[in-house]
């Protein structure tokens, strides 16, 4: 199951490399072996975003309380071939980009200043490497030009990019156009139309032997910095190198408008959702909870561990859902252990964590007939842990020895528990629900 999510090609990996797989993980390998020269990537994220219609650019806009470059960047930054992410932005954003760099420690960024137009911006960012000076930023043999709202990048599209940059000189991502291309007449008619099949869309990211790129930016005109749109183009036209073009994935969209920042919010929460992580103790019947918990979370990847020592830092680190099945009421000390450990780990920088605490019910008395200052201390314990981004969620499930009461009972259980890590929904921490 693991492998086949892994292989899809409609679908983004997780950008941070902590939910990797086994076919990533290899993949990281390959990419070392086969790139032994220095590649470094080029930002440009000085666009307002008119198009989306907010008063914050898009590329700040947030996601998981977490903006949208930040995303990108670390779908970059993941990766061990490459080297420096050279972002830019706006003057009047400096500092709001220099915050982000700090807060989600993203260490291979160098922040510049744009220009008035992408052009501008882009010879600027690679005016960041021509300083033999500056060891921070040191000359690539590749650079990629990438754009800061297309998070959802993968290593195998990058890897074609930059080996093919690296022997044609220039290369670059394609996708089929989805609409015809049609000509208009002055008057706004019909003048023609384009054969579609003839023709496609190019995307980023575009890959280029540094030397080529730069020098193409140095012999360009006016009008290209105030009014071109392809760096491929200008590659062919001053320099005569001929960009290889590489079919990219359904995955390289740009977020561009108000929808599209829900549509990768979206894709960010199905992928966090893909696996999970269920913590029993030593009791008969909370071991009998999780492998029910576990047979019923058919569409998620399960590991059921005793508990969340730090031997189990392997388990507590490949996922960002955990389920914590407890048997006694007022005891909150599994999940203050686990929170710790994610502290120690820095799990919950840059993807929210999520735990939903299950209180196993042993007796007749409900939750909520107990003493309230129980209510209070878990009610408490989610408004401390989620300013470490943990969103922590409570379900009591009563245990029942009448089988088909029991079944129902986990079936209730494993609906919540599967809406809770799906939504992220902050506004429900600290709740406790009944299954």
């Amino acid at each position: 199951m693991q492998q086949e999510r892994c292989s899809s090609s409609d679908r983004p990996l997780d950008p941070g490399s902590l939910l990797e797989c086994d076919a990533e993980r290899s993949a990281d390998r390959l990419g070392c072996t086969a790139v032994d020269f220095p590649v470094a990537v080029v930002l440009p994220a000085g666009g307002s975003g008119e198009r989306m219609g907010l008063a914050t650019p898009k590329q700040f806009c947030t996601i998981l309380n977490r903006p949208l470059i930040s995303f990108t960047i670390q779908a970059f930054e993941r990766l061990s071939w490459i080297g420096t992410v050279v972002v830019v932005v706006a003057k009047e954003n400096h500092d709001l980009m220099m915050n982000i760099v700090q807060k989600f420690n993203h260490t291979k960024v160098k922040v510049v200043h744009g220009g008035t137009t992408r052009h501008r911006s882009i010879f600027n960012g690679l005016q960041a490497f021509s300083s033999t000076t500056d060891s921070l930023t040191p000359k690539p043999k590749v650079v990629i030009i990438h754009d800061a709202v297309r998070p959802f990048v993968e290593e195998d599209l990058l890897l074609k990019i930059t080996l093919a940059a690296k022997e044609q000189g220039a290369s670059g991502a394609i996708r089929p156009l989805v609409s015809t291309v049609i000509a208009t007449t002055s008057e706004g008619y019909l003048d023609h139309s384009l054969e579609r099949a003839k023709y496609r869309a190019s995307e980023m990211p575009q890959g280029f032997l540094y030397d080529i790129i730069f020098q193409a930016y140095q012999r360009c005109s006016e009008f290209d910095f105030e009014f071109g749109s392809e760096c491929l183009h200008l590659a062919l036209q001053y320099c005569g190198t001929n960009a290889k073009l590489i079919d990219g994935p359904p995955t390289l969209w740009k977020v561009t408008y108000k929808r599209d920042l829900a549509a990768a919010e979206a894709i960010f929460k199905e992928t966090l959702s893909m696996s999970a992580c269920i913590i029993a103790g030593a009791e008969a019947e909370a071991v009998e909870l999780a492998k029910a918990l576990q047979k019923n979370l058919k569409m998620m990847e399960t590991d059921v561990i005793p508990c969340a020592k730090e031997s189990n830092t392997e388990y507590l680190s490949k996922t960002r859902n955990f389920i914590h099945i407890s048997m006694t009421a007022s005891n909150f000390s599994g999940t203050l252990d686990m929170v710790k450990r994610f502290e120690d780990i820095d799990h919950a920088r840059l993807y929210p964590v999520v735990v939903v605490w299950v209180q196993l019910n042993m007796t007749n008395q409900s939750v909520d007939s107990q003493k309230t200052e129980e209510l209070r201390a878990f009610r408490s314990l989610a408004s401390e842990v989620i300013l470490g981004n943990v969103l922590l969620y409570g379900i009591q499930i009563d245990h029942t020895k009448v089988p088909e009461q029991w079944e129902r009972s986990v079936e209730r259980l494993t609906q919540i528990t599967v809406a809770l890590i799906r939504d992220r929904n902050a506004a429900l921490t600290g709740q406790l629900l009944h299954a």
